[in-house]
């Protein structure tokens, strides 16, 4: 068959061979450069030189398909006229054809070593009514708005336009020129008329003018804070531009989909689920890369691994939770008494909010391990946070998100880290909080430990409220006097006292041995102590109220073993009596003779409470000539030095009373000293000890031995209250004293106290200061002073 091309008669045969194309769309009126590497479309070339130099290209709907049947063709292509082929370095062809006409394909087969198909020939549609005239001139228009946004097309391709004739060619050469995929264009030529296919290029024209459009906005507005750092980002708001303005915009990243997949999981509040929702759209809309999108995908990430109403059940069998603390602990009556009592209510209420309590006690009788029993005998995950030294209130609130580096405090990470909104909170040492220019830690903490407030605890970087209430709180320190009033109140006090003698025994045989053997590998050895060389250990090798000493110098015992061991020794049972204590512990640190046992004048002995325990403390005074005047030493405090001056006023007071002269003090001078220098002490629990003890030294009367006292003196001769009763009588009893003098407003503490510390003491009751002269000296009262008559002062005369 004979078809005009530009006014040429070609012949076009009924059969031609094949030339399957990957990935490119070849339209009439058109010449293209191809690469051609496949066996059998090179033959294809080779069969179509040697005959006419015509061949017909087709695409093929899958480029991957290596040997493509009738089926892997769309059913129109191109007969193009073979222009020029160039042999390349690797084997492949470059050929440059020019399409001519369409055609449709009837049948396709394999002949020798290439395809062939039977085609039929589709005539160019030469429509010149006014319909066809108005669609080429609005196609025109549309495309010469399109080369001129379009950087990648250039202008010289509308000067070519004019001479194009003929609506079908117009349409093939616009079409050719449009940047498009392969499926637009085969579209475009499986076409019949020339109306169609102009509708659908000025389709695609105004489709990609708006795309354009956009892309000079977008330019517009990044492009002057662009630099190249910024590139990517640019070309992703571009594509994502493009992507909202035709509907295609994608929700999330794979990141943010994460994210609230997450945030479906979590049992939140709709204050919480709102809150991260609104941060997860503006992380979406953020580059990945900005400093800004690392602040708002932290926080994210802090509230998306809180253990928001993630709650444990607790161990409500009275025997077990009973069981587990007897096992880790020895005493410590109180705080299992609490926990029991909280596990009561908790079993008839359902719910109970989580009681605050602190431990008050010296130093090793075991606070901060007892909260950890406690949590394990209540099946409670434990967290503990060490209070000592902070001074930042941010420690406990966190920082605000404002700030570089900032995080949540201390309380919502441990909560974090226990996994659960109810677990055992250790705060340790609340009594060491300090405050400075940064805040107060401790009025931070108020909200934290008050019941009535924690149900909604706002952290300054999360800014949502936490539910605190089923937590349960339990804090420690060594003293009261360091915690502010305000916590105070909002906690229950449990004194810890120190150990008896006899409790430390069963501490060391029961808890500490077997611990010290496992951490030192002495699991095989059998060291017995005798009760005579651990009762020796404890008095002259310890002085303390908790174990902590007493485990250390457990300890030193059994590394001199270890050591026997490693020397090649096979000795299995170590029996420390209490001739051999000194061989491992060397010579006794502390000997009962730092109290006088011979009465003199002077000397008194009272007793102290200082943060690690019960102390013993000798008081030591002398006179000589001078005038009128009180020395203290012994590094006391304020407080006990008023003590002492308030015990002298009422001595001068009540001269008479005791048989010396009203103006005794004229001509002496007194000085009380507290041995220990180095040591500070105050409190105005030794006003009677250092009155006794005045009142002996002026008088020359001794006071009793064996006899120890304590309590506060007032000018009128009252004796008050002290605190530490427990601690005092404890140190009392392990220096040998028995007789101890105490307030009798004291007397309601007795039944609180335990059992074998109050058995063999003599606790004497004292009311007034007449009550505690009478206790510590034999009739002194309305006697006369016996010596000490060289002080008086002599009563002027004539010479």
């Amino acid at each position: 068959m004979k078809i005009e091309y530009n006014e040429e008669k070609i012949d076009v045969k009924a059969s031609l061979p094949v030339l399957p194309l990957r990935d490119i769309v070849i339209l009439p009126h058109m010449i293209y450069p191809l690469l051609v590497g496949r066996q059998f479309t090179i033959s294809a070339l080779h069969e179509a030189m040697v005959l006419d130099k015509l061949i017909l290209l087709c695409a093929q709907k899958e480029p991957a398909t290596e040997s493509p049947t009738l089926k892997d063709l769309h059913p129109v292509g191109v007969v193009a006229r073979i222009l020029q082929v160039m042999k390349l370095p690797n084997g492949t062809l470059k050929v440059l054809v020019e399409g001519l006409i369409r055609c449709r394909i009837k049948t396709y087969k394999k002949t020798g070593g290439f395809y062939s198909a039977r085609l039929q020939i589709v005539p160019p549609d030469n429509s010149k009514d006014k319909e066809t005239e108005a669609m080429s001139r609005m196609v025109k228009e549309l495309f010469t708005q399109y080369v001129k946004l379009n950087r990648r097309i250039p202008e010289e391709v509308l000067l070519s336009m004019p001479s194009v004739d003929g609506y079908q060619r117009q349409a093939d050469t616009i079409a050719a020129h449009i940047l498009m995929k392969m499926e637009a264009k085969q579209v475009i030529l499986e076409l019949d008329t020339v109306k169609e296919q102009l509708s659908q290029i000025s389709e695609i024209l105004r489709s990609e003018i708006e795309i354009l459009n956009l892309e000079q906005k977008i330019d517009g507005t990044i492009r002057e804070s662009l630099s190249k750092d910024q590139k990517e980002f640019y070309l992703k708001q571009q594509l994502k531009a493009i992507r909202e303005e035709l509907g295609q915009s994608d929700e999330a990243t794979n990141e943010v989909k994460d994210l609230r997949d997450k945030l479906a999981k979590i049992d939140a509040s709709d204050e919480v689920i709102e809150k991260t929702e609104e941060e997860i759209k503006k992380l979406s809309k953020m580059h990945p890369y900005s400093a800004e999108s690392a602040v708002v995908r932290g926080y994210i990430d802090w509230v998306l691994a809180l253990p928001w109403n993630i709650i444990t059940k607790d161990r409500t069998n009275f025997a077990e939770v009973k069981s587990i603390l007897d096992g880790d602990h020895y005493g410590l009556d109180k705080p299992k008494k609490r926990i029991l009592e909280h596990l009561a209510v908790l079993k008839v209420a359902g719910k109970v909010r989580g009681p605050i309590l602190c431990l008050v006690g010296p130093p090793g009788v075991g606070k901060t391990s007892v909260g950890r029993s406690i949590a394990r005998a209540l099946d409670r995950k434990f967290v503990r946070m060490s209070l000592g030294g902070i001074h930042d209130e941010a420690e406990i609130r966190g920082h605000r998100r404002t700030y570089i580096g900032s995080m949540p405090g201390r309380i919502i990470q441990l909560l974090r880290k226990a996994g659960s909104s109810n677990p055992l909170f250790l705060l340790d040492e609340v009594d060491k909080i300090g405050a400075d220019f940064r805040g107060d830690p401790a009025a931070a903490l108020l909200e934290v430990l008050d019941p009535e407030q924690n149900f909604a605890f706002s952290d300054n970087y999360l800014e949502l409220d936490f539910d605190l209430s089923g937590v349960l709180f339990i804090t420690t320190a060594n003293s009261m006097d360091g915690i502010p009033p305000a916590l105070r109140d909002r906690m229950e006090i449990i004194r810890l006292p120190g150990y008896l003698e006899f409790e430390k025994a069963q501490i060391f045989r029961k808890f500490l041995l077997p611990k010290v053997k496992k951490e030192l590998g002495l699991g095989k050895i059998s060291p017995e102590f005798t009760n005579d060389a651990l009762g020796d250990i404890i008095r002259y090798y310890t002085r303390e109220s908790g174990v902590r000493e007493l485990e250390r110098q457990l300890n030193s015992v059994m590394r001199k073993i270890a050591q026997k061991l490693a020397e090649g020794s096979h000795k299995k049972k170590y029996k420390i009596g209490k001739k051999s204590v000194s061989k491992y512990l060397g010579v006794p640190r502390f000997m009962s003779t730092d109290i006088k046992t011979k009465p003199c004048p002077g000397y008194a002995v009272g007793l102290a409470w200082t943060e690690a325990g019960g102390e013993v403390m000798p008081i030591e005074v002398s006179i000589m000539k001078g005038h009128a005047k009180l020395t203290l030493t012994g590094k006391l405090g304020e407080v006990m030095q008023e003590s002492a001056s308030a015990g002298l006023s009422y001595i001068r007071s009540n001269a008479k009373k005791y048989g010396l002269e009203p103006d005794f003090f004229e001509q002496i001078e007194i000085h009380v000293h507290v041995p220990e220098g180095a040591v500070p002490k105050d409190g105005p629990s030794a006003g009677i000890t250092i009155l006794l003890a005045i009142l002996s030294i002026v008088t020359g009367k001794p006071l009793k031995s064996n006899l120890a006292m304590t309590g506060e003196v007032t000018l009128t001769g009252d004796i008050l209250a002290i605190g530490g009763l427990n601690e005092k009588l404890l140190a009392a009893k392990r220096t040998g004293i028995t007789n101890v003098a105490i307030p009798a407003r004291n007397k309601k503490d007795l039944p609180d106290l335990p059992k074998e510390l109050l058995k063999g003491m003599n606790l004497i009751p004292m009311n007034q200061v007449d009550d505690a002269i009478k206790i510590a000296f034999d009739d002194l009262i309305g006697k006369k002073a016996e010596s000490k008559k060289t002080l008086k002062r002599k009563k002027p005369g004539r010479k």
